[in-house]
């Protein structure tokens, strides 16, 4: 205990690991945030647009930031989910338990020995994102760094995000899937992935939620042509990401319509 409150009282970073006497945890500090004008006005254009997939959660302070994660995590346990155990919460931190190794960080050492091995860690992603689905939950920013494999058993981390509080679930749903193919499309090695985890979150998944997909597919297709004209300007890895998900998902959910 000695070391995790030095640890508490010394460190600065933002997410960081402390090893106590019997296991490792790791430290999440929580800092006021700025003016947000950004998501501000992304709020503001979706209530005027009327396009609720564009609402980014509510704004909170500190507090309703620990309160809201603890929350996510507390729901999602008791759906039978593997999420951290909160060690610890103060006024500006959480301490959670070590789960294991991102599937982000399996999938490094397998990029270049193992291609099959390395997508199917994407078609894995794919398939417990649609069994979450199923749970009528939803994660908010689903990536491979925020999913835990370990021992074969998969895990969810990071729940900052509670999209379903500003939109209908099955549309929070829709948009969960769309941002995991920002990272599905875009780094698979294999060109039938994309195809192998749309089937597999397909299959988990409830049916609002592929209806969902279809429904707001169009409002991405849309920024398409503006995508690649700037990519033409500037090479951007989000730019990248943007038009492999968009390309991919448009041409699955018009095919399965």
């Amino acid at each position: 205990m000695r070391a995790l409150l030095a640890a508490l009282a010394a460190g600065r970073g933002r997410v960081e690991r402390c090893d106590l006497k019997d296991r490792m945890v790791w430290i999440k500090r929580y800092r006021r945030p700025g003016p947000r004008l950004a998501l501000r006005a992304q709020a503001f254009v979706a209530r005027l647009g009327g396009v609720p997939v564009l609402s980014p959660s509510p704004l909170l302070d500190v507090e309703g930031m620990i309160e809201r994660e603890v929350r996510q995590i507390a729901t999602f346990s008791a759906a039978g989910f593997l999420t951290p155990d909160v060690v610890y919460r103060g006024p500006k931190v959480l301490v959670l338990s070590h789960l294991g190794l991102p599937v982000s960080k399996h999938m490094g050492p397998l990029r270049d020995s193992d291609a099959d091995a390395h997508d199917q860690l994407l078609v894995r992603c794919a398939a417990e994102l649609g069994r979450l689905h199923r749970a009528g939950l939803c994660h908010g920013r689903p990536h491979p760094r925020d999913f835990i494999l370990e021992g074969g058993e998969f895990g969810f981390l990071d729940f900052e995000e509670v999209p379903a509080s500003v939109m209908p679930l099955a549309t929070a749903q829709a948009r969960d899937l769309w941002l995991l193919f920002l990272q599905v499309a875009s780094r698979a090695l294999q060109p039938e992935t994309p195809a192998a985890a749309f089937a597999a979150w397909k299959r988990a998944a409830p049916a609002e939620a592929n209806r969902a997909l279809a429904e707001i597919m169009p409002l991405f297709i849309r920024f398409l042509p503006l995508a690649r004209f700037l990519l033409r300007i500037r090479q951007g890895n989000d730019i990248i990401r943007f038009i492999a998900a968009t390309d991919y998902l448009a041409g699955a959910t018009q095919s399965h319509s």
